[in-house]
């Protein structure tokens, strides 16, 4: 029999893998806490284990050579599968136990935290769930490479490799100046929208999709107006200073208009527009068994607040 092939290490690779995702090996060193010459020193070892040239350097860049390329994406599976094994280790286990990494909206965010870190405090004591607030799409980016583990957020997303456990539903109400003629009504048909000056999110919110999606259910096409908020709670301020109306989750009202005295919440005909809200995860993940039970539990938890359940039962 030959001799046995040298076998690269899970440092080299993971070494490989965040200077071929950065392209610069201080970034790629910062990224995984390694120092700058330990770094260039795994992945010179990986070159000889291998036995090909995976970098082309030169004094202002980095540049994968074509053999890094193609090892590049073998390693990123590589390290995805040696961080599932482990993870499946922990789960089994102990379930409920270590980090869970929390993404959330933040049109979520605020109304839901509470609930949820309850939840957890009461229920699954030994579990310790770390909360990042960011855009839908950070945390779709956050779960896909592995930095997240669980999103609560607006659905569908339609997105590969993502399973969604649904929540619940939540009915958008009117929220306008106490002048203004749709101020305190029920029934309001979705055609109202089409000449009211709406106030939105920053673009990057799902809100303001969602927004904009009912807009033209209702048979408006133009985008409302230029004024925009970078959160729910400027937007509120801006109604009740007379620029315009806006649309908000059920689960928001009570916290965002009680800043004011110069709001009025109206209320549209059924079926009202409405947004549903899930957990998010990665299809098949090793812990999917905790995620299920704990959107359960959720579940039941929210019954309180002014939504609709779903999901299973």
């Amino acid at each position: 029999m030959g001799a046995r092939r040298r076998q690269p290490s899970l440092a080299q690779l993971r070494a490989f893998a965040a200077v071929a995702e950065h392209l610069h090996f201080r970034d790629a060193a910062a990224a995984i806490g390694m120092s700058q010459p330990a770094l260039s020193g795994a992945v010179s070892a990986l070159e000889e284990t291998l036995g090909v040239t995976l970098l082309e350097r030169t004094t202002r860049k980095v540049l994968l050579s074509p053999a890094g390329e193609r090892i590049a994406v073998r390693a990123k599976v590589v390290l995805d599968e040696v961080g599932a094994l482990v993870e499946e280790a922990e789960a089994v286990r102990a379930p409920f136990t270590g980090v869970l990494r929390l993404g959330v909206i933040p049109t979520v965010a605020p109304y839901l935290l509470p609930t949820v870190l309850r939840l957890v405090h009461e229920t699954y004591p030994d579990l310790d769930l770390q909360v990042h607030e960011e855009q839908t799409s950070s945390l779709i980016e956050g779960l896909g490479a592995g930095r997240l583990d669980l999103l609560l957020l607006a659905v569908p997303l339609g997105m590969p490799g993502v399973s969604e456990l649904p929540l619940f539903d939540e009915d958008f109400v009117l929220v306008t100046p106490l002048d203004h003629w749709l101020g305190g009504r029920e029934g309001i048909p979705r055609e109202a929208l089409r000449e009211l000056n709406l106030l939105l999110l920053d673009e990057g919110h799902c809100l303001r999709d969602q927004a904009l999606d009912i807009c033209r259910e209702a048979g408006r096409d133009d985008a409302p107006v230029a004024t925009t908020a970078a959160g729910l709670a400027t937007l509120v301020q801006l109604v009740a200073g007379g620029l315009g109306v806006t649309l908000l989750p059920r689960t928001a009202v009570s916290v965002e208009t009680s800043r004011s005295s110069q709001l009025l919440t109206g209320y549209f005909a059924e079926p009202a527009p409405a947004r549903r809200v899930a957990f998010a995860m990665r299809t098949g993940a090793a812990r999917s068994a905790e995620y299920k039970e704990l959107a359960q539990a959720l579940r039941t938890a929210l019954r309180g607040l002014p939504v609709r359940i779903v999901g299973e039962g």
